[in-house]
């Protein structure tokens, strides 16, 4: 089954538009081979051999120079480089594909062969989520992947539906995601294909089609080991089209959006727009362009606001040409970040005519807004300085690894908004599509990354080994994809690159990396994010920003780092602000600190900042890090830390935390794990205690406090246990059964009131806080009885029945008065009963090794997750039962709606 949407994801019918955009969804094989030994000889090139396999190195470890490799082996990539050429600017420096048609001749690319017996899926597809995980010290993959099996070589194979009529039409494959090291046939042609994983790549398939009859897609995925710092997962993880067009037609991401005046009163809109002629005859043409407003729902409003004048271009066969015009609208309905700005929307829609006929009809979604970057005042929007409370977010989305999934990310993006962040920073590659149009309708800023390596490497076979062939079109069409996104403020062409280390020559890739950038688009500023190169070096003058991971802060800085091996910098916004007075400084990076929702360990730090150490911290042998939210990794900092170091250098536009989200792979400090221990809301979508500080400091206006830690600690009666309150008021006073332990009062650069000197006795802490000396908040936790039953609550109590759409289920395990027991790791078991089924579970321990794909999980510290959806087509009551073993079960029902 395949769906249908207009040119730029509005939805139409195939009659309102020449264009036709088909979602290819359904009706997928699969087939991964066993083994990486066991697969066919069809690669892309030849690889360095990996001598070590450890994924455990410090994550600010240096990077290393590239491995030459020589091979006589044949490989195909002399006909896959060709896909790069519509974004390669030198027409010398383009590929030309070799004769010959390699693989043809391979079974899985055959229209007869019989893929009867492979797996069917549904596109987006990760083939590694379900598992299993790979424990153990000698694992296949470590904890820095995920322990998940996202490597190897697996096919997908499909046949399309290209009727007789499409004779004439140009036929284009739109891929937005695919891990890794693409390659494409079409009825036994390789067609051609696209090396790094994250990027968004078409292929014209229009010379193999046969209209009228079959014609079979097959695609070659190779994601290999040792390949990334974090879990990649595997396969089609994001949305295959179908585009159909006339053969004179607007190109790929063949519009370009700006404002260049902005105001109240009035914004000037400059639309360019890209014509391919790839007919074989010359063709005279008009662009018609009209304005519409955007609901908060992306849909078109009333009649068209503005509407550019008519642009006449006359093409000879097989070119290309850019018209450019410019329209103004009265009193504009600006974009902008909530809650002092609103995220308003317009689509320009593009008519091309040719003696009357429409040939194509192209959407563009885009914003009005005016950036600007101050090296004082930080950013602003529309005139308004906005602050950067940001959260750097990877692009898996936990139990449901990285297949891309709408109602996910927005649960995700959702619950920072709620923390106080109006900021996303991308980790560390381009996102899905469909995330920018989240950030978009909802009003976060983002700057958009696209890579963690350049030349030098950080794990033996990451994407150092495509770089220098790829950096330009992947920069290029990454570019030209999002440019017309309002949320994307700023592009940042890379993450801690080892070419921070190779003083001239790193500056010079940095500089043709900028170079390419300001060329598809002048309108914003370029960043790098540093963790090692300092203001003297080369490399930090390249860039139109400075951008700092965990240097601002200082880097091991503080006593409890002291003696820590690794890079050890003093706070250096002052020298970087010195050096570069006229460029915008943004923290990132910054915090990195680490904690397991509901784990507190004993003693507590006295610091308000310190390295997790086992013993200190961490416990090796539970694989768990304290929430007391005070340690971190060795070359981060608390929250409070960061804090302080930003509210002292006020010229900093603001930061980004380390991370937003939990995440599979690179968990530090217990790489025995399968996920981080970094987010702030941990894997399932759980808040930790972290949520609440940042809560308090981004959010002043809100009135809230929260304690920590629970007060279940039978075996330490009369033993301190301290306490601390995250509030949003400037003092608190703290209650232990009624009776008070006094009244603490925030001091300069300080974020939590302490009661360090609390012994433990059964019963209720309250707390009271107070804002500018009135009653501001109160919050309380008592001590619970056994576990007696559980409870459900889903996020929304009706989804689409629609396949796609999500309901997210917490389960609650709690005692007689309805209270939260925690430390309970009760085993729990998921049934769904009605037209929906269960997608996975998880509880957000970051050791847990049992498969997302069980409907038996034990909760962790009181909690679990359930991820439930309805069956395409089916609506009705969907009916969950969670039921435990001495608990009394819990029902939820879930309304489908077609």
């Amino acid at each position: 089954m395949a769906s249908r949407e207009g040119s730029s994801g509005l939805a139409e019918s195939p009659q309102a538009s020449v264009r036709e955009r088909i979602l290819l969804d359904q009706g997928w094989r699969f087939m991964k081979y066993a083994s990486e030994k066991d697969a066919d000889a069809l690669i892309y090139d030849v690889r360095p051999e990996v001598g070590n396999h450890r994924d455990d190195r410090p994550a600010d470890a240096k990077p290393t120079e590239a491995v030459a490799v020589e091979s006589d082996t044949p490989v195909l990539k002399p006909w896959i480089l060709p896909t790069a050429n519509d974004f390669i600017k030198d027409p010398a420096k383009r590929f030309q594909r070799p004769s010959g048609d390699p693989g043809s001749d391979f079974p899985f690319v055959q229209t007869g062969f019989d893929d009867s017996d492979w797996e069917t899926v549904r596109v987006p597809h990760d083939w590694a989520i379900e598992g299993p995980f790979m424990a153990g010290e000698n694992a296949a993959v470590g904890g820095g992947m995920g322990r998940l099996p996202s490597p190897g070589v697996a096919w997908y194979r499909n046949k399309l539906d290209i009727p007789a009529s499409d004779a004439g039409k140009f036929i284009f494959l739109d891929i937005d995601g695919a891990m890794s090291y693409a390659m494409v046939w079409l009825n036994g042609h390789l067609v051609g294909g696209w090396p790094y994983g994250y990027a968004s790549w078409r292929l014209d398939i229009t010379p193999f089609v046969v209209p009228g009859g079959e014609n079979q897609l097959a695609i070659r995925l190779d994601n290999p080991p040792d390949s990334s710092r974090w879990y990649p997962g595997g396969g089609l993880y994001r949305n295959v089209w179908l585009t159909k067009t006339h053969p004179v037609h607007i190109g790929q991401w063949g519009t370009r959006v700006t404002t260049p005046q902005v105001s109240e009163a009035f914004a000037r809109v400059h639309l360019a727009v890209s014509i391919d002629n790839d007919s074989d005859k010359d063709a005279a043409v008009t662009a018609t362009t009209k304005l519409y407003a955007l609901d908060t729902e992306g849909r078109k409003t009333g009649e068209a606001v503005a509407r550019f004048e008519p642009l006449q271009v006359a093409l000879t066969a097989g070119e290309s040409a850019e018209l450019e015009s410019a329209v103004t609208i009265e009193k504009p309905r600006l974009w902008g970040p909530p809650p002092t700005q609103t995220p308003h929307r317009y689509v320009a829609v593009t008519t091309l005519e040719q003696n009357g006929q429409t040939l194509d009809r192209y959407e563009t979604r885009f914003g009005i807004r005016e950036l600007r970057f101050d090296a004082e005042q930080g950013v602003f929007v529309n005139g308004e300085p906005i602050y950067l409370q940001g959260a750097n977010q990877h692009h898996d989305l936990g139990a449901l690894g990285t297949a891309f999934n709408v109602r996910a990310a927005e649960r995700q993006l959702e619950m920072l908004r709620e923390m106080g962040a109006n900021a996303i920073r991308i980790a560390h590659n381009p996102p899905a599509p469909e995330l920018l149009e989240l950030t978009d309708r909802m009003g976060f800023l983002v700057v958009n990354e696209i890579y963690d390596a350049w030349e030098r490497k950080k794990t033996p076979l990451d994407f150092h080994l495509i770089f220098p062939d790829w950096h330009e079109p992947d920069l290029r069409a990454f570019i030209r994809r999002d440019r017309n996104h309002p949320s994307v403020i700023m592009w940042s062409v890379g993450n801690e690159v080892g070419e921070q280390y190779t003083d001239e020559s790193g500056a010079a890739v940095a500089l043709r990396l900028h170079e390419i950038a300001k060329q598809e688009d002048p309108t914003r500023p370029t960043a790098a994010a540093m963790n090692y190169a300092k203001p003297h070096m080369p490399l930090p003058g390249v860039m139109d920003t400075i951008s700092l991971n965990y240097q601002g802060e200082g880097i091991r800085d503080a006593p409890a780092y002291a003696g820590l091996p690794g890079i050890r910098t003093a706070p250096l916004y002052p020298e970087f602000h010195k050096t570069f007075p006229d460029k915008l400084i943004f923290s990132s990076e910054n915090a990195a600190a680490v904690s397991s929702r509901g784990e507190y360990l004993f003693p507590v730090t006295g610091e308000i900042s310190a390295p997790v150490k086992d013993g200190d911290g961490g416990d090796p042998q539970s694989g768990q890090v304290s929430a007391y939210e005070l340690y971190s990794t060795p070359f981060g900092s608390s929250a409070d830390k960061v804090f302080g170091s930003l509210a002292k250098h006020p010229y900093v536009g603001g930061g980004f935390v380390w991370s937003g989200w939990d995440y599979l792979g690179e968990p530090t400090p217990y790489y025995s794990s399968r996920s981080s221990y970094f987010g702030v809301i941990d894997l399932a979508g759980f808040k930790k205690d972290r949520f609440y500080l940042y809560q308090s400091h981004w959010r002043p206006d809100l009135p809230m406090a929260h304690i920590l830690p629970h007060w279940n600690w039978p075996e330490r009666v009369g033993e301190v246990t301290p306490v601390h309150v995250f509030t949003s008021g400037d003092e608190a006073e703290l209650f232990l059964n009624g009776e008070s332990l006094g009244r603490r009062k925030k001091g300069e650069y300080k974020y939590r009131l302490r009661w360090d000197d609390v012994k433990y006795q059964p019963g209720e802490l309250k707390v009271v806080a107070y804002k500018k000396g009135e009653r501001w908040a109160t919050a309380s936790v008592r001590t619970t009885g056994a576990p007696a039953a559980l409870e459900a609550e889903a996020d929304r109590p009706v989804i689409r029945a629609d396949g796609l759409d999500l309901a997210f289920v917490t389960v609650k395990v709690v005692d007689e008065d309805g209270l939260v027991v925690p430390r309970t790791h009760n085993d729990l078991t998921f049934t769904v009963e009605g037209p929906g089924e269960l997608v996975a579970t998880d509880n957000g321990d970051p050791t847990s090794m049992v498969s997302f794909a069980s409907a038996e999980r034990a909760a962790f510290n009181g909690l679990c997750l359930a991820i439930v959806r309805a069956k395409p087509g089916q609506a009705g009551e969907i009916k969950l039962t969670v039921s435990g073993e001495g608990l009394r079960e819990t029902v939820i029902d879930i309304a489908a709606e077609g």
